[in-house]
């Protein structure tokens, strides 16, 4: 009686807050907007409900002295007439990543308030946020394609996983390094919104991992470097990598604008061993929180083996928006290999309305056939995990403490034109200079682009060519996949001679 009463009275005050925030923001507007000021990040410059029409095109006013950097963006020709062909990329060409931004800036959120009130008053419970332009000034410097690229910077507990000397252990380093990825992918405390991809990006990084750093034997259950330090490559004089080293190569695409689609690809060839996964995003406006659904799936193979791994991905929520912003995850994901039988349940828990940790998680990792938990896992995904095995045995990861390895991107100019960090070098380099009217610009040329290109395909009834992934039933899948190739390698007839 008392969590029911509780719930209902929370329902109750949030909606009261609600009506609150919808009669100040009208106050606001007759005090301070009534001599003609305009919201100048409410991109583009039309109003909320146009942009809930399912495809409608916008018109927007022309622009005088408009930048060159955003003439150019405006002028890059539609995509499908640039090269669709898969392009192979050369790891020898990356370099290590020295970009390191920080997202700790709270100043435009407190100067803002009036505005997103005004925004938040425009709003209803439930609505779809997909086709809602956000303030620039709320944006991380960096791409959604990027931000996935960031779940992999662990790549010695990723590889760790097919040394694993039975289906149980591999099946506990997968959960393993599934838990310590997200911490990553969530850069800082504020929580901020990477760019929205436009069709047609790409993301391509890779990293490099001493094979001395990856856990080999049952014994060895973490990298045998110490957790604070940074890796240091073996280079040759030439630069490249010594072969003692692993590779890991990721690449990523928005397939689909509408719904918004994410494909993503990793492989270690040297070790057999594969993930390709497709997220489609859907956010809804939750009163004071933001929620955010990934809705998709994974697979990881180990083709050593011969087994895949299907797995989710959690429900992320932005709390408190009006005041410091903040993430955490929340509901259930499963993984499962089919082929042996094992299985692992996780909850990622939201803070409830009363008591309670923040980040919380618990798991299980089981044998189906004889419903027997083998590890138990519980913590915090963005601080310490204690897992506990059948054994007894009980291990510790502290994240805050977890090497992470740099990934390797090409330099800007050696990138193609759609390529993420070419693609939103303007933007970006607006917001690290602070200057948010010239990033809104840079970002509403994109965006403006990227309608027209929509209206022109719709109009001469042109279906949109993707890159590197393609549509399979329900889900997308990367064009030449590693266990496509080991196929093709062990099927083709051997010289007699």
């Amino acid at each position: 009686l008392l969590s029911a009463y509780s719930i209902r009275n929370s329902s109750f005050v949030g909606n009261c807050y609600l009506l609150t925030l919808q009669r100040m923001s009208k106050l606001q507007r007759k005090l301070s907007f009534a001599s003609g000021t305009t919201i100048s990040w409410l991109e583009p410059k039309i109003s909320l409900a146009n942009h809930f029409k399912n495809g409608a095109a916008q018109n927007f006013p022309a622009e005088i002295n408009k930048p060159a950097s955003v003439r150019e963006e405006q002028s890059i020709a539609e995509p499908c007439q640039l090269t669709r062909e898969p392009e192979e990329i050369n790891p020898d060409e990356e370099l290590e990543d020295i970009c390191d931004d920080k997202e700790d800036d709270l100043g435009a959120v407190e100067e803002q308030r009036s505005v997103i009130l005004h925004l938040l008053s425009q709003l209803k419970l439930g609505m779809d946020l997909t086709r809602v332009v956000l303030p620039t000034f709320i944006l991380e410097k960096r791409s959604l394609l990027e931000m996935y690229a960031d779940f992999m910077s662990h790549p010695d507990l990723f590889i760790a996983i097919t040394n694993g000397s039975s289906p149980e252990e591999r099946m506990i380093r997968f959960v393993e390094y599934y838990l310590t990825s997200f911490h990553e992918g969530r850069k800082g405390a504020i929580a901020k919104k990477p760019y929205n991809p436009i069709i047609g990006e790409t993301f391509h990084c890779s990293w490099r991992m001493p094979k001395s750093s990856v856990a080999t034997d049952a014994g060895t259950n973490s990298s045998a470097h110490s957790p604070s330090e940074q890796v240091t490559l073996p280079k040759d004089p030439e630069g490249q990598a010594e072969p003692d080293c692993y590779t890991v190569k990721f690449v990523a695409e928005q397939v689909s604008h509408h719904p918004p689609v994410s494909g993503f690809y990793a492989e270690c060839v040297e070790r057999n061993m594969c993930v390709n996964a497709h997220v489609w995003t859907k956010s809804k406006f939750l009163g004071m929180s933001i929620g955010v659904t990934m809705v998709g799936e994974g697979v990881l193979h180990l083709l050593e083996h011969g087994e895949e791994y299907t797995f989710s991905l959690p429900c992320a929520y932005a709390r408190s928006i009006l005041t410091v912003p903040w993430v955490e995850l929340g509901g259930k994901v499963n993984i499962n290999c089919a082929k042996t039988g094992y299985s692992a349940s996780i909850n990622f828990h939201t803070k409830p309305f009363y008591g309670g940790k923040l980040h919380r998680v618990t798991g299980e990792v089981k044998q189906n056939m004889t419903n027997t938990v083998v590890c138990r896992v519980q913590g915090e995904w963005n601080s310490v995990l204690e897992f506990t095995y059948s054994n007894g045995e009980t291990k510790y990861v502290d994240l805050t403490k977890l090497s992470v390895t740099r990934k390797r991107v090409r330099p800007l100019e050696k990138q193609g034109p759609f390529e993420s960090r070419r693609l939103w070098q303007h933007v970006t380099e607006s917001l690290r200079d602070g200057d948010i009217d010239k990033a809104t610009e840079h970002k509403r040329a994109l965006e403006e682009r990227q309608r027209n290109e929509e209206r022109l395909r719709a109009e001469t009834e042109t279906p949109w060519c993707t890159k590197y992934f393609l549509k399979d039933g329900d889900g997308w899948v990367y064009h030449k996949p590693l266990w496509k190739t080991v196929s093709a390698a062990q099927t083709q007839p051997t010289d007699s001679n």
